[in-house]
């Protein structure tokens, strides 16, 4: 073989080994994509890799208006150890850390199981016998949410979660932050709420959480949600967000209810977990989301939670009275500074009137009816109380018994009425 042929083999050679170097990174880098995950510095890193190396260290940073570039001689990097917290909710999440607790329905199936043995296998079982199948009924997890613990009293721990998460369910367990389930016992339930007390040994509550002043919240202020999203393997999860609107008034199993709106994540397993502020405060039971609007369009960023205010109110009677006895005007109202300018003008809501609930529908035979309140009307005051929402309304019916009497100023027409109402019990 000539000299010129070995220096063409030589080359092609070379060339080949090139061609399959580089076959090999686009192999890797084309695997890594196809599995979800991308690797900016990989390619950059193969293409220097004929770059001659550097024994120099030293790095240098050249600061501008925009930022700063920081570079290295080695091509190497390190972490930077100096911390700020600045603009982060971590510390209010370890004030509630403890107290948020994955609540766990169990219930009762049914399976079929044969009563076969290995006699009848064979044929020495009985032979009159046309059917020796029978039903069993055992516990199963049915479904999961989320729940905090808020105080310790005579030996036990309360927890507040939802009705919804605990409803129907045989048994009630829950589990701790430190991943340890205990049963649970159901102190008392309101569906109208969608709230729910629960109670276990104090001995095992390492904290409690405490409920912030839910009527003091602004649309923007920073929140944190905390749960278990889709089940207890995600227990502790934390998103942020912020209050969307402090009073926002929906319908909810035929009731009325006003609850806060965040865009801070909460699915399925959120349910009962508490929405907290940067000082670490309770100031909201999640409840609910909206995934999809009438038309069927997805939604995303509309959670709503139940105001801590409501929330303090109806614990405190389940837990003296293990249920809820309301008492109730019978109307339908709707916040008219959540109506925008057509819909008042529709209503014939007074332009002068910024605040207040409309009266948009009043029962036969309710105590409102019986006062004299109308539809059109617009609530002002209750027991000479300032009235903007429905929240403050219930506040103010909740604290008085069936039977009582209560003053319900309302504007008619541009005119101020003062209605004297005789509660009478919610059905």
């Amino acid at each position: 073989m000539s000299e010129e042929q070995d220096k063409q083999r030589n080359t092609r050679k070379k060339e080949n080994n090139r061609l399959l170097t580089k076959a090999a990174i686009i192999g890797v880098v084309a695997g890594l994509l196809g599995g979800g995950i991308a690797y900016g510095g990989l390619s950059a890193a193969n293409l220097n890799s004929n770059a001659s190396p550097s024994t120099a260290s030293s790095s240098s940073s050249n600061t501008g208006e925009t930022g700063s570039v920081t570079t290295s001689s080695s091509g190497t990097t390190k972490v930077n150890k100096s911390r700020t917290t600045s603009g982060t909710m971590t510390s209010a999440y370890k004030k509630v850390k403890n107290s948020v607790i994955s609540v766990l329905n169990y219930k009762y199936t049914s399976s079929s199981s044969s009563s076969s043995d290995i006699y009848s296998i064979f044929g020495y079982g009985d032979s009159d016998s046309s059917d020796s199948s029978s039903s069993k009924k055992s516990l199963t997890l049915y479904s999961e949410g989320s729940g905090v613990i808020y105080t310790t009293a005579n030996g036990k721990g309360y927890i507040v979660t939802n009705n919804h998460v605990i409803s129907g369910a045989a048994k009630v367990k829950v589990m701790l932050d430190s991943g340890k389930t205990i049963a649970a016992k159901v102190v008392g339930k309101d569906s109208t709420s969608d709230l729910a007390v629960l109670s276990i040994d104090s001995k095992y509550v390492t904290q409690t959480a405490s409920f912030g002043d839910s009527s003091s919240l602004q649309s923007a202020q920073t929140v944190i949600a905390i749960g278990s999203p889709e089940g207890y393997e995600y227990a502790s999860t934390v998103t942020q967000g912020i209050i969307s609107s402090p009073s926002r008034t929906i319908t909810y199993n035929s009731n009325q209810m006003t609850v806060i709106q965040t865009d801070a994540a909460i699915n399925s397993g959120n349910s009962g977990g508490p929405l907290v502020n940067s000082d670490g405060q309770v100031i909201g039971i999640n409840s609910m989301k909206l995934s999809s609007s009438s038309s069927g369009d997805s939604v995303e960023g509309m959670g709503f939670a139940i105001p801590s205010n409501e929330v303090v109110t109806i614990v405190n009677q389940l837990v003296k009275n293990g249920k809820i006895t309301r008492p109730q005007l019978g109307i339908k109202v709707a916040a008219i500074d959540e109506l925008n300018s057509y819909y008042k003008k529709q209503l014939g809501i007074s332009t002068s009137l910024k605040k207040g609930l409309y009266v948009a529908g009043v029962t036969s035979g309710s105590a409102a009816a019986s006062a004299g309140i109308k539809k059109g009307d617009v609530i002002t005051a209750a027991d000479g109380k300032t009235v903007n929402d429905v929240a403050t309304l219930h506040s103010i019916l909740y604290s008085h018994s069936v039977g009582d009497k209560v003053k319900i100023t309302v504007n008619r027409n541009g005119k101020t009425m003062t209605f004297t109402v005789t509660m009478q019990a919610s059905n």
